[in-house]
């Protein structure tokens, strides 16, 4: 699908002028620019990485011998509800027991900042994140999201510190034995 900035930014001023403002106004004029800008370059900017090659310039080969357990705590996260197009932030937890390549902590981050940055539910980050790593190799994989969702606190419902957890787990993470390993290398038994 082709982006046009163009007809994106005449969208923005045809919702505004909807909602009865006037989108030439000096507050307005470059609000349809800038809400193009931030959703392109950033907010849904994880479009436009190929997760394969992120994975793969972002690992080497393992060293020899069991490598354990790597996990990543406080993994910044910042997504847009597909529902409401509001924003989601907070923190990801990511482990996994590499396989024949290892990833860097910084690649870990990114895959999880990757999927994020794309209209996707919580729950399907998680997933997503997951099922990457296992795929590229990994013996297993959990991710654990905690994120406070706009469309909960600003509207609706309005629960201003309500925070939604949700977890994924694949390859030996899903099982009970990988799960009791997994334990351990948190601290605390993982949420399911």
């Amino acid at each position: 699908m082709a982006i046009s900035r163009p007809d994106a930014e005449r969208a923005i001023r045809d919702f505004l002028k909807a909602l009865g403002h006037d989108p030439t106004t000096e507050i307005l004029r470059d609000t349809p620019r800038r809400v193009v800008d931030a959703f392109l370059d950033e907010l849904l900017a994880g479009y436009s990485v190929d997760i394969p090659e992120l994975l793969q310039a972002g690992s080497e080969p393992s060293p020899g011998g069991r490598s354990g357990i790597v996990v990543v705590r406080g993994v910044n996260v910042s997504t847009v509800c597909p529902h409401h197009l509001m924003p989601a932030v907070g923190a990801a937890t990511v482990a996994y027991e590499p396989g024949p390549r290892i990833l860097g902590l910084g690649t870990l981050a990114k895959l999880v900042q990757t999927y994020a940055r794309r209209l996707s539910l919580q729950e399907q980050i998680g997933t997503n994140v997951v099922d990457s790593l296992v795929s590229h190799g990994a013996g297993g994989a959990y991710c654990r999201l905690e994120l406070r969702h706009s469309c909960l606190s600003a509207r609706g419902a309005e629960q201003h510190h309500a925070s939604v957890a949700s977890t994924a787990a694949a390859g030996s993470f899903a099982t009970a034995p990988g799960l009791a390993a997994l334990s351990l290398a948190l601290g605390s038994e993982p949420e399911q």
